[in-house]
């Protein structure tokens, strides 16, 4: 798992697969009820595996240390 936080925008990533190919995630699912400041979507593969988590909004719905350079090597 690599978590990967773009502060500018406050958008992180959870890659849940090593490696992401390009066009590898066919469908993105919304995760409702989050939070009224987050929105949290899945990337999933053809064969339905999930690669990866977004979450826009990322500083209020994550703890800090989860967001910190140190915790995504």
């Amino acid at each position: 798992m690599h978590i990967e936080y773009d502060r500018e925008n406050d958008i992180a990533y959870v890659s849940l697969v090593e490696h992401i190919a390009d066009g590898a995630a066919v469908r993105q699912i919304s995760v409702d009820g989050v939070g009224a400041h987050a929105e949290v979507f899945l990337d999933v593969d053809a064969s339905g595996r999930l690669l990866g988590i977004e979450v826009i909004g990322a500083g209020g719905a994550l703890p800090a240390e989860v967001l910190e350079p140190s915790a995504t090597d």
